[in-house]
């Protein structure tokens, strides 16, 4: 479940990241930093659809 939650985070940190190249008018920011929320918000969203959300052991 180590994957799911990395992912999460990745997801997090290019969601601000696209919001603040928006902020700041920066193109090629909001491409790359859309297209990796997207994509690996998708990875995490079928990743906690498919193996469940983690439990603590």
């Amino acid at each position: 479940m180590g994957f799911a939650i990395i992912c999460a985070l990745i997801t997090l940190l290019a969601g601000y990241a696209t919001f603040s190249a928006l902020k700041n008018k920066n193109i090629l920011g909001i491409v790359f930093g859309g297209g990796t929320f997207l994509v690996i918000g998708w990875f995490t969203v079928m990743t906690l659809l498919t193996s469940g959300f983690p439990t603590p052991h």
